[in-house]
């Protein structure tokens, strides 16, 4: 008879989320899946709010990555509005963005997949947590404390606030940087850049025994998308959504507000999270976020963080295992560091004039840059007055959830039998969602009934009635 394995909840990643694996009659893994158990409704709510609300508004989904959103939802305003923004705003803009990629990819790294990663993914589950590792290495966690805390601070100075963005506006930026702050920000860079060379030799330390114990998994063959630049380079803060094969073979290139002639929404019946496929790929199945982009576009302007993509592609076209995503954040967060330092010695950045002003000139509007998870879309209309007639997000979780399921699907093939489970074995799963790092705040959505169950009990227990929401 066929079981099935739950794992709930899923543990170190942003929000709430089970696993299912489905074991056959022989008790071998028919397959795995996701499931994300949450729901917060920000598209509904924001219809009828006015379009120029939403840099704010949206930047409240994520704690961790509320810049991304912000940036989104202003470059859809951008377009709603019609002006030319200003240099200096992209420059800030860009900033922020690379900023951003600091602030998350510590996070996932140090907070998230460090413990299994050092310590091991059979050490006792007691103490193979941030506390436990907290307690056998503390200097190691005040580094990633740190470099987190810098990539933050430069949110701050930037964009204002204390943790969501101020600043970030449709037509620019509403506030100017000064040469005081530049230089205040560029202090915090050489630190910035030890620490993820401390992050990179740390992962070159312990990756031969966490890759040994992952096994050959998530290695499947799948589209990667991700923005490129009009010279083919990365670009995080506004390029063109670019997709190449397992071979690294660029198969399609389209304008960010040609998106849904790739990219389809799908609706699943056990998950608030609405899964997405791309409809030139086999399977609809591609990645996002560091490995993806990685593939997609090289880094120029960033000696060290293209040495180090050099020696992660060792000779190959592509990378295809999803265990090198943690490679690959850090590669970015190298890649951070030298393109930040790029703009702050352009004596542009200082430039007072950031916003350029304008009322509704278009009905809709598509803001597409790159999140520390992957492409974010934001896709906006609005009536003549500016009010949102239709949102819609499409976050990195969702481009992820199919090689989701597939990564943990080859993990569990590989490690779990029907007649053998351990927590060890269990973690290893559970650590394939962690390589993705998803952000399931950012991924739910709803359509039709919410699925929730209401019962109402007597005093003394006896259930009087039920019903469904």
């Amino acid at each position: 008879m066929s079981r099935i394995i739950t794992i709930a909840p899923v543990t170190r990643i942003e929000g709430h989320a089970s696993i299912t694996i489905h074991l056959d009659d022989s008790g071998r893994v028919a397959g795995a899946r996701l499931h994300v158990g949450e729901f917060r409704g920000f598209e509904s709510f924001c219809t009828g709010r006015p379009f120029w609300e939403m840099p704010t508004i949206t930047a409240r989904i994520c704690g961790i990555c509320p810049v991304s959103h912000a940036l989104a939802a202003a470059l859809a305003g951008d377009l709603i509005i019609g002006a030319a923004i200003p240099p200096a705003a992209r420059k800030l803009r860009t900033l922020l963005s690379l900023a951003q990629l600091i602030l998350s990819h510590s996070l996932s790294f140090f907070h998230l997949s460090l413990p299994d990663i050092v310590l091991g993914l059979d050490s006792d589950p007691a103490e193979r947590n941030i506390a436990g590792l907290a307690r056998r290495f503390p200097d190691l966690i005040r580094k990633g404390i740190r470099l987190r805390q810098i990539g933050q601070e430069i949110v701050n100075l930037v964009a204002g606030g204390q943790l969501h963005p101020e600043f970030i506006v449709p037509g620019g930026m509403r506030e100017p940087l000064n040469a005081e702050t530049r230089d205040a920000i560029a202090v915090l860079l050489p630190e910035a850049l030890e620490l993820v060379r401390f992050s990179l030799a740390l992962w070159h330390e312990h990756k031969g025994r966490f890759l040994a114990e992952m096994g050959a998994c998530g290695d499947f063959q799948g589209l990667h998308l991700g923005l490129a630049g009009a010279d083919g380079c990365l670009d995080h803060y506004n390029g063109r959504l670019r997709f190449v094969d397992h071979a690294g073979s660029l198969v399609r290139e389209l304008a960010p507000d040609a998106y849904d002639e790739a990219i389809r929404e799908t609706v699943a019946n056990d998950s608030y999270l609405k899964p997405t496929f791309c409809t030139f790929a086999e399977d609809g199945l591609y990645r996002a976020g560091p490995l993806a982009r990685l593939n997609v576009a090289d880094f120029s302007g960033a000696p060290l963080a293209s040495e180090e993509r050099k020696q992660l592609l060792a000779g190959r076209p592509a990378v295809n295992s999803s265990p090198d995503y943690h490679h690959a954040r850090l590669i970015e967060m190298l890649y951070a560091c030298e393109r930040m330092g790029l703009l702050l010695a352009d004596p542009a950045i200082v430039d007072p004039h950031v916003l350029a002003r304008a009322g509704v000139n278009r009905l809709e509007g598509v803001g597409v840059t790159e999140a520390p998870r992957g492409t974010l879309i934001h896709h906006y209309r609005v009536d003549k007055n500016g009010l949102l007639t239709k949102v819609n997000l499409i976050v990195a979780t969702a481009h992820n959830s199919r090689a989701m399921d597939h990564a943990i699907t080859a993990i569990a093939r590989r490690h779990i039998r029907g007649d053998r489970l351990s927590e060890g074995l269990l973690n290893r799963v559970e650590h394939g969602i962690r390589l993705y790092d998803p952000c399931l705040s950012c991924a739910t959505h709803t359509v039709g009934r919410l699925g929730i169950g209401v019962t109402l009990q007597a005093a003394d227990g006896k259930v009087l009635d039920r019903a469904a929401i």
